[in-house]
């Protein structure tokens, strides 16, 4: 019975954690709009990447302003998250 518990016990941890990992910028809702294909490889230039930003949610703004402030968070999305800081993170 202890391993059964133990087992399902790791199950939803491994659950939960797995949810907090993805962040702001691992949603596809939050990241389109910056860019100008469906596969988000190309991001838009810099006058509708401000106006993208300026149109987002404070909240999400800050989610996404902090991740990118965090090393680790950011690695996957440096190119993004270098466009962040240049043309909207110091307004």
């Amino acid at each position: 019975m202890n391993i059964k518990t133990i087992f399902l016990g790791a199950i939803a941890l491994s659950m939960v954690s797995g949810a907090a990992l993805a962040g702001a910028l691992d949603e596809p809702d939050n990241m389109a709009p910056f860019f100008t294909d469906a596969g988000m490889k190309t991001m838009k230039p810099e006058a509708d990447f401000k106006a993208a930003w300026g149109a987002m949610a404070k909240d999400k703004q800050d989610m996404m302003m902090k991740e990118c402030q965090d090393a680790a968070m950011s690695k996957p999305h440096a190119e993004f998250c270098a466009n962040l800081m240049m043309y909207a993170g110091h307004k």
